[in-house]
């Protein structure tokens, strides 16, 4: 099968392209990472994704319907207390808002694609050596990414891939696949919706096992205010369907009808500062 490798942070993107990949036919390792992310319920839900998935692909003979995927979670939680940023441990309050808002840069955090594409490299060159053929590297970045965070830029992505070339031998099999690039949340949900279908997945299942929320209460439960939440909620809103994962204020568990309700007065708002 074609192979491919990954970065799997358990949020709604990566989760999204995994489907994605298994539906057009790939074998997939995919690869999380604990860097001491405030967020750390997303590894949880990954790994919850990644179990259902294989449980559902269980054919007859418990031969897979569609390809294999492996996962593994590579700690990197000894940087927590050396990286400044607003996304760790230690550091300050997330902001909230939406998506497109200055602020949001509060919450890059140094070098972190850097670091994990040398991992993820590592990695597919090692599958595609193995199996003695191409490999992909899957990243779920997308256009509403690049204002923010430039280690999501095509520029990054280029000059980055042309150091692993330099430093090894056999790295033309690799290569990198990205098709959310020109899409937004909106589309890469209709794409999870569309995968869902041809797997015969549950789409609430599948959805419920992913995190988006910077701000996760101790409960597990996402927050609906933080700005990665808004844009995950207004995703949702244009898709016509209710978001399965639970969400949750200072008073406890909410509704999705709370949650909706906040967003879409943040949007109002957002379009107002902006006309």
């Amino acid at each position: 099968m074609k192979q491919a490798v990954l970065s799997l942070s358990g949020g709604m993107d990566s989760s999204t392209l995994l489907l994605h990949l298994l539906a057009n036919g790939y074998e997939v390792t995919a690869l999380s990472f604990d860097y001491g992310q405030k967020h750390k319920v997303e590894l949880e839900r990954a790994a919850s994704l990644v179990a259902y998935i294989n449980q559902e692909n269980c054919g007859c003979g418990g031969k897979p319907i569609y390809g294999n995927t492996t996962h593994q979670i590579i700690k990197l939680d000894g940087l927590t207390q050396l990286l400044n940023s607003a996304l760790v441990e230690g550091g300050q309050d997330v902001p909230e808002g939406h998506y497109e808002q200055d602020n949001m840069k509060e919450t890059v955090v140094p070098n972190r694609n850097k670091i994990f594409s040398s991992l993820i490299q590592a990695v597919a060159l090692s599958v595609a050596t193995k199996h003695n053929t191409e490999c992909v590297i899957a990243m779920g970045i997308h256009a509403g990414d690049h204002a923010i965070y430039p280690d999501c830029r095509q520029e990054f992505r280029d000059i980055d891939f042309e150091a692993f070339k330099a430093g090894n031998w056999e790295a033309e099999r690799v290569s990198h696949y990205t098709p959310y690039l020109n899409t937004d949340k909106f589309g890469i949900l209709q794409d999870g919706e569309l995968a869902c279908q041809k797997l015969k997945l549950n789409f609430d299942e599948i959805y419920k096992r992913t995190n988006t929320s910077y701000k996760p209460f101790p409960s597990g439960n996402s927050d609906y205010k933080s700005a990665a939440s808004v844009e995950r909620i207004e995703a949702f809103l244009k898709l016509g369907r209710p978001d399965p994962v639970q969400y949750e204020d200072e008073t406890g568990p909410v509704s999705w009808e709370v949650a909706k309700a906040h967003v879409e007065s943040v949007l109002s708002e957002h379009k107002k500062a902006n006309i």
